[in-house]
């Protein structure tokens, strides 16, 4: 390994097993209630009362170091206290669900067996389009927006995805998330390593429980401190690690309106569901500000103008290596996201095709412009909600 990349095989258990052999001094946390295996537990009162500005600091950055430096997951117990807007909201939910089953292009839960668990993409526009009252209700909540804060600074973007995993639904496999976690090991590589570190500093996982969760309805599995290893995002796929997690990661029960909140970068599963009923949860994945161009850029414009040049000089082998990779920034989004999961699903692996990748594809099968231009088209389509 250079000190700048990585690959696979830089990977060292060892350094990652010292990790997480920490243990969490719960004086250092003065304002959390309790510690419970390494995750560290808060009121949501605590947030309700930290009304005055050197209050709200202060719970903020003792929830970033919890989040960076310490154990990575914390637990706010009655994060949402009003019993009727959590069902308000979870009625709204089963509708959706409902509806959508009547479509034929309806995919149930995109990485797993469709009816094993019921899953709603972007199911913050749709419930706010539903409900104005109940949404605004449900997210004008002190414990979401300050932890998100916490983390992400002013300006943070939400969005949500809510989960129903039923009676027998199975557990994932341990992993990392959102950005780097959605890409290929070969992908991850390329990227250098500060980049990789700081790339968990870009978004925040949390999930608010709609229903009462026991272990044994399988709440999500964690291995607190995971997160601090550099190169977590090329070894969580690694069968060592895999073993590792399956061995120590924890769950803690949870009461309805119960929030928890960790770094993308813990190694995390859902675990599987022992009971005989639903177990339901709003995913919240919170993204930073900063993630954007400092200008917009009509790329579909642009594609389409540049696209018949680019396929005669690619017909004539007049690029040099590594050009079209090296032009790609200028002239097409190269990155998945943000999109349409209901109709933008993964071809391969967690992320769609880029508009990058559909450039190369369409060159490497000399496309006319017309058959680009309309498929171009129909990427658009399929990305917008």
């Amino acid at each position: 390994m250079s000190q700048e990349f990585a690959c696979a095989t830089d990977i060292r258990l060892e350094d990652f097993t010292a990790l997480c052999a920490q243990d969490v001094d719960l004086n250092a946390y003065p304002l959390a209630r309790d510690v419970q295996r390494k995750v560290l537990i808060y009121a949501g009162e605590t947030f309700r009362n930290a009304t005055e500005p050197a209050q709200e600091l202060a719970l903020k950055a003792e929830l970033h170091r919890a989040l960076k430096d310490g154990p990575g997951v914390l637990v706010i117990q009655e994060a949402l206290t009003e019993h009727d807007v959590i069902d308000r909201a979870t009625e709204v939910f089963q509708r959706i669900i409902a509806e959508e089953k009547q479509h034929a292009q309806h995919r149930g839960d995109h990485f797993a067996k469709p009816g094993d668990n019921e899953r709603i993409w972007n199911a913050l526009q749709k419930f706010g389009e539903v409900d104005p009252e109940g949404f605004i209700d449900y997210y004008t909540n002190s414990a979401i927006g300050l932890v998100s804060e916490a983390w992400l600074g002013p300006f943070f973007q939400m969005t949500s995805q809510v989960n129903i995993v039923k009676p027998g639904g199975q557990a994932q496999k341990p992993h990392r998330d959102y950005h780097l976690g959605f890409q290929d090991q070969a992908t991850v590589e390329q990227f250098p390593v500060s980049v990789q570190v700081a790339s968990q500093f870009l978004t925040l996982q949390g999930a608010v429980a709609h229903t009462d969760m026991s272990v044994e309805s399988g709440p999500t599995m964690l291995l607190p401190f995971s997160q601090q290893y550099p190169l977590g995002y090329l070894a969580w796929r690694h069968p060592d690690f895999a073993a590792f997690f399956e061995e120590h990661a924890v769950q803690l029960p949870l009461k309805k309106g119960d929030a928890v909140f960790f770094s993308p970068a813990l190694f995390h599963a859902a675990g599987t569901n022992y009971e005989s009923q639903d177990r339901i949860a709003n995913l919240l994945q919170v993204s930073v500000a900063f993630g954007k161009t400092m200008e917009t850029i009509n790329w579909e414009k642009l594609i389409k103008r540049n696209y018949p040049l680019l396929l005669e000089k690619h017909t004539r082998q007049q690029f040099p290596t590594g050009a079209l990779r090296w032009l790609g920034g200028s002239v097409a989004d190269g990155y998945s996201f943000p999109t349409n999961l209901d109709s933008d699903p993964p071809l391969q692996g967690s992320a769609p095709e880029t508009q990058q990748a559909l450039i190369v594809r369409a060159l490497q099968e000399s496309w006319p412009p017309d058959q680009f231009n309309e498929a171009l088209d129909q990427v658009l389509q399929r990305r917008t909600a």
